[in-house]
């Protein structure tokens, strides 16, 4: 069932409505890392002087500059870390166009679903965001004590991470959110794998980025599967 919700949301990739999704969310990602990326070098420019001067050396000139060419090369390398939970949660506020999409195509005989409040869609994608971003700063080091075991763990723990994201807000959609923890309960280990399927790609450029609009677009096959106990 996993599999087949998958491959119809990557049947569905070149939708309009999915383009568009995923070149705002991407674009919002970019702009948001680029004003962070900002922001942090110009804290590293206030707070580090021009010049020192060192006993025995004299004065040393430029380490603002130095310090800021450094602070840039530091978020570059975090941008890696902070593309995928970014996007993902720039996805999140939108996605009705992406579980609408799934559901006029493959789902016509539905009524139209309450869109979600935007205070609600705000609310559980800043909350998802947070959490990804935690979760992941303390495994850090379980990655690294992990060795070859690290891809493993870092599938396995944003593969629940994501499950519950997507599932919860595409459910969300059609019966609200208590109703919506109370299937995610339910059906937690196939929330859990699908996931993890959502999860393994997260290490391959431009592929990560697709992620998101992928796993709106597969969660909510799986729903509709698991509401017609499928």
């Amino acid at each position: 069932m996993i599999l087949a919700a998958f491959f119809r949301a990557v049947g569905q990739a070149l939708d309009p409505r999915f383009r568009r999704v995923l070149l705002m969310g991407v674009g919002l990602t970019i702009l948001l890392l680029i004003a962070i990326t900002a922001l942090f070098v110009w804290g590293i420019g206030v707070l580090v002087p021009d010049t020192v001067s060192l006993p025995w050396i004299g004065p040393i000139g430029g380490l603002d500059w130095v310090a800021g060419a450094g602070g840039i090369v530091v978020m570059l390398a975090a941008s890696v870390f902070l593309m995928v939970p970014v996007a993902s949660a720039f996805t999140g506020f939108f996605l009705e166009d992406v579980a609408e999409a799934v559901e006029k195509r493959h789902y016509p005989h539905l009524p139209a679903a309450a869109p979600l409040p935007f205070l609600e869609q705000l609310r559980e994608s800043a909350s998802a965001f947070l959490l990804l971003i935690a979760v992941n700063t303390v495994a850090l080091a379980a990655y690294v004590f992990a060795g070859p075991l690290a891809p493993v763990l870092f599938i396995t723990l944003n593969g629940w991470l994501l499950g519950r994201e997507y599932f919860t807000l595409v459910a969300m959609r059609r019966v609200g959110r208590a109703e919506a923890k109370r299937l995610r309960q339910r059906h937690i280990a196939r929330v859990w794998l699908a996931g993890a399927l959502m999860a393994a790609p997260l290490s391959i450029p431009i592929v990560n980025l697709i992620m998101p609009v992928l796993g709106v677009a597969t969660f909510t096959h799986i729903y509709h599967r698991l509401q017609r106990g499928a």
